[in-house]
């Protein structure tokens, strides 16, 4: 849209046709107080709505399958597993396309497409829910769309990264992403109590405490919300034409080293936190059988949405990589206690050791991704040799904006990994604890690698900034 800004002289931007922003200086304070901040929080807040809605329903089937029983779908516990599962692969290899499609179509255009894409998943789930007798090839169909909201993160974090000045990148960052991660538990919490409302349709069962359901109220509430979120964004959102970036120019990205180590960092922290989102109920399920309060399971990824800003705002108080360190330390410990609570059959020790992995994830969410510009910047200072120009810092951002996809789609990756170590480990020993001491290997691993790239002392004296990602 046109922005609706007073016009007060040559600090207001210029807009070439309805939508788009051709002057955009955030970094020049006068320009940012005057104009830039109101449309950067305007935008914002409109890009965390799309976003968490894209989160809702990529992870929808994560509260959906553990009722497919009682509403007469006769699927095995492996099926579930994948049923959680491919929306996550999915939604992960969408996010690399999903980035680029900011710089193509400009970040509010897309935003208007993607959450209009929200209305395919939603509608198809909601006909095999209505569908007695639905085949499972229609719900791994369901499940393949559903990934649809998986990549809208990537957009979204792309399209933001352009609106701010680096001093507050980290912060925007952190509550864009923040945003969009409640998303999973708002779906999980609010779902429970949503299909007990007999509001149309046939109901599909009872619960366990004898309610009747009706799981089709789930993915019809979001396909109504995705289209709310696609008028909005049409209606208050800009594009910036300092985004549209030619495929070639991002490519540079890849050739990055950086590039390749945060992106398997990332697998350990958003990964972790994705993949157990998607199987927390159903591990509680399978551990747990006689605990029925499934809506608690929303506690845990609603604790690693809220965590993640602070985790940005840590970084950028005391630098990326001791926060990342600590955070893997931390979410090994979390593995240890789960680990002893489905051991000891102490629901109490397991669920608390599991909103510590949730915690330190989204910690390590905010540190990570927090890393990621400021390597940027700092490896553009280092190779000019001197205060980098505008044109260069333009250029780095760039360079994030592609790198930030990219990496969003490893890390999320991760999280189909988690769901299929699950499986595996309960189909051969019938618990989730074989799989749990893989995740624990897997956070030394990180947490060596973090340590041997960003901290150690040589690096350190050779470059601080790279060192501790910090500018």
């Amino acid at each position: 849209m046109t922005a609706t800004m007073p016009k007060t002289a040559a600090d207001e931007p210029t807009e070439a046709r309805k939508g788009w922003i051709s002057d955009w200086r955030p970094d020049d304070e006068a320009f940012w107080q005057s104009t830039g901040k109101k449309i950067a929080k305007r935008n914002l807040l409109w890009s965390v709505i799309a976003e968490h809605l894209g989160f809702s329903v990529w992870v929808m089937f994560s509260i959906i399958a553990p009722y497919l029983a009682v509403a007469g779908f006769e699927f095995s516990t492996s099926q579930l597993f994948w049923l959680t599962a491919i929306p996550n692969l999915v939604g992960s290899f969408l996010r690399i396309p999903y980035t680029a499609a900011v710089a193509i179509f400009g970040g509010r255009n897309w935003t208007i497409i993607s959450a209009a894409l929200l209305v395919i998943p939603t509608a198809l789930l909601a006909y095999c829910l209505m569908t007695p007798g639905t085949p499972y090839w229609l719900f791994i169909l369901a499940g393949v769309t559903a990934g649809f909201g998986g990549g809208n993160f990537a957009s979204s974090m792309a399209n933001i990264s352009y609106f701010y000045p680096e001093r507050y990148r980290g912060t925007a960052l952190g509550v864009n992403a923040a945003g969009g991660n409640i998303g999973v538990p708002a779906v999980q919490f609010v779902g429970p109590f949503v299909i007990v409302l007999g509001i149309f349709g046939a109901s599909q069962g009872t619960n366990a405490a004898g309610d009747s359901i009706w799981l089709h109220n789930v993915p019809l509430l979001w396909l109504v919300l995705g289209v709310f979120a696609a008028f909005m964004a049409w209606r208050y959102m800009d594009n910036l034409s300092v985004s549209r970036t030619p495929i070639k120019q991002q490519l540079p990205a890849l050739t990055r080293k950086h590039t390749w180590i945060m992106s398997v960092l990332y697998i350990g922290t958003f990964g972790s936190f994705i993949g157990y989102s998607f199987a927390f109920p159903l591990v509680i399920k399978i551990e747990f059988p006689e605990f029925q309060s499934l809506w608690l399971a929303a506690l845990g990824p609603l604790v690693g949405s809220l965590s993640r800003p602070v985790g940005g705002w840590l970084s950028d108080k005391w630098a990326g990589a001791p926060i990342t360190s600590l955070s893997f330390i931390l979410m090994g410990a979390g593995v240890l206690g789960a680990i002893g609570g489905i051991n000891a059959g102490s629901f109490a020790l397991f669920f608390v050791s599991f909103m510590v992995l949730f915690l330190m994830s989204g910690v390590a969410n905010g540190s990570t991704y927090r890393s990621i510009p400021a390597i940027f910047q700092a490896e553009a200072t280092a190779t000019a040799g001197r205060e980098t120009t505008a044109a260069e810092v333009v250029q780095a951002k760039k360079l994030t904006a592609a790198a930030l996809g990219w990496i969003s789609a490893i890390g999320a990756f991760g999280g189909f990994l988690i769901n299929q170590g699950f499986r595996i480990s309960n189909e051969q020993t019938g618990s989730v604890v074989v799989a749990m001491y893989g995740f624990l290997a897997f956070y030394a691993l990180f947490l060596l690698m973090n340590w041997w790239f960003y901290q150690r002392k040589v690096l350190v004296e050779q470059s601080p900034s790279l060192a501790y990602a910090k500018v």
